[in-house]
This record gives C-alpha cells, sequence and structure tokens, in this order.
C-alpha cells in the first residue's frame, strides 16, 4: 500500500469523523441554548474554544460574536476558512474519497458525494434555514451511515484499518477537548442549581452520544466527577478516550505489528500504547477536578504528535 492512498484513507476516517462531531456538538448545543440559564456567552463560546477556532472566529467576527448562536453556527457549519467547519470536513473528506474511488466501496463514495452534493447544491442551506434539528440530524446520519459502510462493504484489510486509525485519533482528540472546555466552564458556574447543573452535564453527555450509555452504567446522580469518569474511563463506550486509544493502538497495531517498532510507524505505536497505560493507570475513582485538565491536556497533546508522527513516517510529510 503506498503511503499516498494510505494518507487519503487517514484522513478520509477523520474528516467524516469531524464533520459528525461538529454537528452533533451544533445541535447539542442549540437545544440547551432554549433550555438551559446560561448566558449567550456561556453557550456558544466554548464550541469555537473546542474546535480551536477561537483567535481565528474572534478576528474574523469580533470580541463580541461568542455570545452571537447563529455567528456562530454559521462559522462551525459554512465557513470554508475554518477546517474544522462541517461544510469544510465534508469536502475534504469527499476529496479524499475521490482520490482513492478504487480502494473505497461504491457504497461509501456515493454516501459522501451525496453528503457533499446536499452541502453545497443548495438543498443543505434551505434546510439550514428552515429547520436546523433536521439540518444536523442529517448530516450526522450521512456521516454515521458511511462509517458503517466502511465496516460492512470494504475488505478487513490495510485501507480501513487507516480509515478507522484516523476516526479513532480524531474521536480521541474531540472528546477530550470537549470534556474540558465544557467542564472547566461547569464546574466554575457562579450560583449553580442543581437541577440546572444535571442539565449541563447531560448535556455533554449527549455532545459525545453518551447519554443513554451514561445512564446505564451510573443509576444515581448525574455528577461533574462521574460524568468525566465515563468520557475519560469507561473502556466500553465507543466515544471515551481510553476507548478510541486502545482502537487507535489495536488498528495501528495491524499495520505495524509491536515486533516491528524499528520500521516506520513504530514511534507511534510506542506513543498510543504509553498512551493507554497512562489512562488505565488514571483511577477514576481518584479522579478529580483539578486532574481533568491534566489528562485531557495529555491525551490532545499526544494524539496530535502521533498524527504528526505518522505523516512523517507513513505518510511522507508532514500536515
Amino acid at each position: 500500500m503506498i503511503s499516498r492512498v494510505a494518507d487519503h484513507c487517514f484522513w478520509l476516517g477523520r474528516y467524516l469523523e469531524r464533520a459528525e462531531h461538529t454537528a452533533r456538538v451544533l445541535h447539542v448545543t442549540t437545544t440547551l441554548s432554549l433550555d438551559a440559564e446560561l448566558s449567550p456567552e456561556q453557550t456558544w463560546a466554548p464550541i469555537v474554544i473546542v474546535f480551536g477556532e477561537r483567535e481565528p472566529f474572534y478576528k474574523k467576527h469580533g470580541e463580541g460574536a461568542g455570545g452571537d448562536g447563529e455567528v456562530v453556527q454559521a462559522y462551525m457549519t459554512w465557513d470554508e476558512d475554518n477546517w474544522s467547519s462541517v461544510v469544510r470536513s465534508v469536502a475534504a473528506a469527499r476529496e479524499n474519497a475521490r482520490s482513492i474511488r478504487d480502494v473505497v466501496s461504491l457504497e461509501v463514495w456515493e454516501i459522501t458525494n451525496e453528503l457533499y452534493l446536499y452541502m453545497t447544491a443548495g438543498e443543505g442551506r434551505q434546510q439550514y434555514n428552515d429547520n436546523r434539528w433536521t439540518f444536523y440530524r442529517t448530516v450526522r446520519k450521512a456521516c454515521e451511515l458511511c462509517l458503517g459502510f466502511t465496516q460492512s462493504t470494504m475488505l478487513h484489510e490495510s485501507p480501513l484499518d487507516f480509515i478507522w486509525l484516523g476516526v479513532e485519533l480524531e474521536r480521541a482528540g474531540q472528546t477530550a477537548r470537549n470534556l474540558d472546555v465544557h467542564h472547566h466552564a461547569f464546574t466554575t458556574l457562579p450560583n449553580k442549581h442543581e437541577v440546572v447543573e444535571t442539565a449541563l452535564w447531560l448535556s455533554l453527555l449527549r455532545s459525545c452520544s453518551g447519554f443513554e450509555p451514561f445512564m446505564k452504567r451510573h443509576r444515581g446522580a448525574v455528577t461533574g466527577r462521574s460524568v468525566a469518569s465515563f468520557l475519560l474511563h469507561e473502556p466500553t463506550f465507543p466515544r471515551s478516550v481510553r476507548h478510541a486509544v486502545e482502537k487507535a493502538y489495536d488498528r495501528l497495531s495491524s499495520i505495524r505489528p509491536p515486533e516491528q517498532l524499528h520500521l516506520p510507524g513504530g514511534r507511534s505505536l510506542e506513543r498510543l500504547a504509553m498512551l493507554s497505560a497512562y489512562l488505565v493507570e488514571e483511577s477514576p475513582v481518584l479522579l478529580g477536578e483539578d486532574r481533568v485538565h491534566d489528562i485531557v491536556t495529555h491525551v490532545v497533546d499526544e494524539t496530535t504528535v502521533v498524527g504528526n508522527e505518522l505523516a512523517q513516517d507513513l505518510f511522507g510529510y508532514g500536515r
């Protein structure tokens, strides 16, 4: 498998996961803005922070724009200069799929292309204006369907491993960022009310598709510690940081077996193994508010380094 094909597979997975995650966060925040007793700034500003777009956003729209839900949603959905926006992520996913059309299945290509046309040919923009809830749901379902088709219609060989290596690395980083920003915001709110606080933690779970799995694991009160522990450490929840890191390691192990650490990709495999061990050692029982930031910062830093090392060792350049 040549490095160019591996690169396109990897970024196809990352951009599909990014588009789905962005649409899900915007969807949940739209509901949160109607239900919770938060200021517009507390509701919408965390989104641009989660996706690492704080400086570009405020430079483009001004310091007061973080409290304007319409401006934030437009920026995170339609801005062509924002690599985390839905339209840019979908376009990038489609371009990567087009470049390896002979590698991905017909079903994967069709769904990716249809989503791109939905976003760029006017239908998506019209639905965005008429029914925001339906628009976000359509994007999410298309991305999830496409990722499902990779599992059910492609050979389980190296191309699929690279696609899902990208998915899992993106997922680990996004869950960590989401938890870091919202955990800090929720725990520092003045005049916290129990009902409002519970609603906020549940919204964080929903933004990670973790509400129902969390409720099946935790029958008691919803607290910041229990939610943070679940999103960080739950080994059976697909979007937890620990699960995503472990699956990323498994995928890279299929590409570069552990007995070949001296070959390209070996450094990344070792780093993922150490990150996985670190997450296992961090006991959920002892998880305090001060530890959440340290843990998720370490996860974000490590997954970023892994992505850069993979680009240098296996894809031939840095991104």
